[in-house]
């Protein structure tokens, strides 16, 4: 019984000699590429994902984002609404002829930009403020689990405030719109197209 196995076992030997030899002359299959993941080391010596952050003024916050904080923007804060039928007052200005928005309904969108802009950019600053506390207690070796607990749920309970700000200016946008022209918007966004 012995003598049937050996045939096998050659054969297989030989199939897995020449599997090796052909990986070592042109390397490994492209289908088993060892796959990198993005916050693992690079391999070769490139650059480390959070490579030059360390030189931030808020590590967590990029000189962008506190831009963006500072002048109201939204961040994508609002996609919640926005992605579910309640436009956002900038954008349906933008598109105000498409829309064939009323000079009433104009108005309404320019107030809500100004509400939104004076409620938005002191809540954005009171983030920026949160987060530089959180980063200076880890930059002065101050960093205790209490601390940490309390400075971080200041910087969380400033990220939910200003979100909430910009969900309601959704409200309050789509309340000023007819039910076509929340339909077109959701045409002239491309959004209509995703949902079917």
């Amino acid at each position: 019984m012995a003598l049937n196995v050996w045939p096998l076992a050659a054969s297989l030997a030989l199939l897995a000699g020449a599997a090796a030899a052909h990986h070592g002359e042109g390397g490994a299959h492209p289908a088993v590429q060892p796959v990198q993941h993005r916050h693992a080391p690079a391999q070769s010596g490139g650059a480390q994902p959070y490579a030059g952050m360390q030189a931030r003024e808020i590590k967590a916050l990029s000189p962008e984002e506190i831009a963006d904080l500072r002048a109201g923007r939204g961040m994508g804060l609002a996609l919640p609404a926005e992605l579910n039928r309640y436009p956002g007052p900038m954008h349906v200005l933008e598109l105000a002829d498409p829309l064939r928005l009323s000079p009433e309904q104009r108005g309404r969108m320019r107030a809500l930009i100004d509400a939104m802009r004076a409620e938005v950019r002191p809540l954005g600053e009171e983030v920026i403020a949160a987060e530089g506390a959180l980063d200076r207690l880890f930059a002065t070796a101050q960093a205790t689990p209490a601390a940490v607990t309390e400075a971080s749920g200041t910087a969380g309970a400033a990220r939910a405030s200003l979100r909430a700000a910009h969900l309601r200016y959704h409200l309050h946008a789509r309340e000023a719109l007819t039910p076509e022209q929340l339909r077109r918007y959701e045409e002239l966004r491309g959004y209509t197209a995703a949902r079917r």
